[in-house]
């Protein structure tokens, strides 16, 4: 293989009925600082029907060209129609990054991309760089269960290809002014790519809390000692317009919803405000909140992980410094008033 012969930062642009998922716009904002090391153009890849106006979107974000593949096949999801139009675009046109967000839908496709193409995949990264004098792309993400940090690299196969979790980039802001071009890619489907029919689709109808969004979020850990007292994080959380959320130790005790788990087998958050309630600080849950704005840890021990990243620690007990917290919180909006 001859890896010089690839060039260019792609980027996978996920879109769901036709709305682009967040993950997509903080890779182009990192697939934009990749290409300005390596002195490379960033091509955002648009699959769907119908979803022509979400490539200028692209660009307003980051991208240099979009490649635009639509067809009917293409609507929905199915792995194998995309699978197929996006590994003959990497095969025609050859890049030497793509990235994809860590999502279902992601992780789904990436693999099979990348079996298809001869090549390897760093799944669930954290921190993406270029070596300074190989020009290799350095892939960084969680190992052993979280306990270290592994760097990888792909030094004799093209493209390098990794998934990226949702909140862990910085996307760019809209810019209007940026100009790009939108290529029209055929597609070369048949009927005989869609071996999965699709039925029907069936969404969630639960309301689905999205914590990656939140600008505070009030996080309890096993600290708390029991479901009941998890509860007064409501009333901090509400004196905060903030969020619940928790560590994986209370998801698996049933203290809170799965989607509410921050860390690294959770969600990856960067609130404005991130306030840790009896959390510890294994570096699984530092490796999901540690690049929020402000922390502020609350623990009894003095010696926990968790004021090492803090901004403001409290040394105490939890379940009577959260309820102090919430009255001083009460008493300081009625004398606003």
């Amino acid at each position: 293989m001859d890896i010089n012969a690839y060039k260019g930062v792609w980027v996978f642009a996920e879109q769901r009925e036709g709305v682009l998922q967040k993950v997509s716009l903080e890779l182009l904002g990192k697939g934009r600082e990749l290409a300005e090391t390596l002195g490379v153009s960033v091509t955002a890849v648009l699959l769907g029907d119908q979803v022509k106006d979400l490539a200028q979107e692209l660009i307003y974000f980051g991208a240099d060209e979009v490649l635009l593949a639509e067809d009917a096949m293409l609507k929905l999801y199915s792995t194998e129609p995309y699978t197929k139009v996006f590994s003959r675009l990497v095969k025609e046109r050859k890049p030497e990054i793509v990235l994809f967000g860590a999502t279902a839908l992601g992780r789904d496709l990436a693999p099979r991309v990348s079996a298809r193409v001869h090549t390897g995949l760093t799944a669930d990264c954290t921190s993406l760089d270029i070596d300074e004098e190989t020009k290799n792309l350095l892939q960084t993400r969680p190992a052993f269960g979280g306990n270290i940090m592994a760097t990888i690299i792909c030094p004799d196969f093209r493209p390098q290809m990794s998934t990226v979790r949702p909140g862990v980039m910085i996307k760019l802001e809209r810019d209007e002014s940026r100009q790009g071009e939108i290529i029209t890619c055929p597609t070369d489907l048949e009927p005989a790519d869609m071996n999965v029919e699709i039925i029907e689709v069936v969404k969630e109808t639960k309301e689905k809390i999205n914590i990656e969004d939140a600008s505070v979020l009030v996080s309890g850990g096993r600290g708390l000692s029991n479901k009941e007292n998890f509860v007064i994080l409501d009333g901090l959380a509400k004196q905060l317009k903030g969020i619940v959320s928790g560590s994986r130790a209370v998801v698996d005790a049933g203290w809170i919803e799965r989607d509410r788990q921050v860390g690294q087998t959770g969600k990856t958050v960067r609130p404005g405000l991130y306030v840790a309630c009896g959390i510890s600080g294994a570096i699984q849950h530092l490796a999901g909140m540690e690049e929020s704005d402000y922390i502020v840890a609350i623990n009894k021990n003095a010696s926990a992980p968790i004021f090492d990243v803090a901004d403001l620690g409290i040394i105490g007990d939890v379940n009577k410094i959260v309820p102090a917290l919430e009255e001083a919180l009460k008493q300081a909006k009625l004398k606003e008033a």
